[in-house]
């Protein structure tokens, strides 16, 4: 019986724990709770819509693999708690889509100001769009 070595291999390096950190400090959960139940994914209404199960996603983020910044899974994801109902570790799943849209807007756009915005934007948008972005974008 021969034994064939796997060519998948994964190393966690600083950067890989320094994602994870960060992911962890804007979200406020500890992401090592998930032992990958899939009780999550089960009970999404959009996973037909996603490219990444919300398990996979939490997945990504525990091996600190920035790739998961990629999927649109985060912003597929509308916030509807069921994922966090039914986490038998209590992780808020929702806090960590949100936290990975921060981080995609964050290395996109450095800063926000207003004097961006046309008069007629200014106009159009309600003014807690303004705010709430604002926030966002400049940390």
């Amino acid at each position: 019986m021969s034994t064939v070595r796997s060519e998948l291999c994964f190393t966690f390096t600083q950067e890989n724990a320094s994602f994870k950190a960060k992911v962890e400090e804007l979200s406020g959960e500890k992401i090592d709770l998930c032992f990958q139940c899939g009780a999550c994914s089960s009970g999404c209404p959009l996973t037909a819509e996603m490219d990444l199960l919300p398990s996979k996603v939490i997945r990504y983020v525990q091996l600190g693999m920035e790739e998961v910044l990629e999927s649109k899974t985060p912003w597929i994801c509308i916030t509807c708690f069921n994922c966090e109902i039914r986490c038998p570790r209590g992780i808020d799943i929702a806090n960590v889509m949100e936290a990975l849209r921060e981080m995609v807007l964050r290395t996109k756009y450095d800063r926000f100001t207003l004097d961006q915005l046309t008069p007629e934007e200014l106009k159009e948008l309600p003014q807690i769009a303004i705010i709430s972005n604002q926030r966002k974008l400049t940390a």
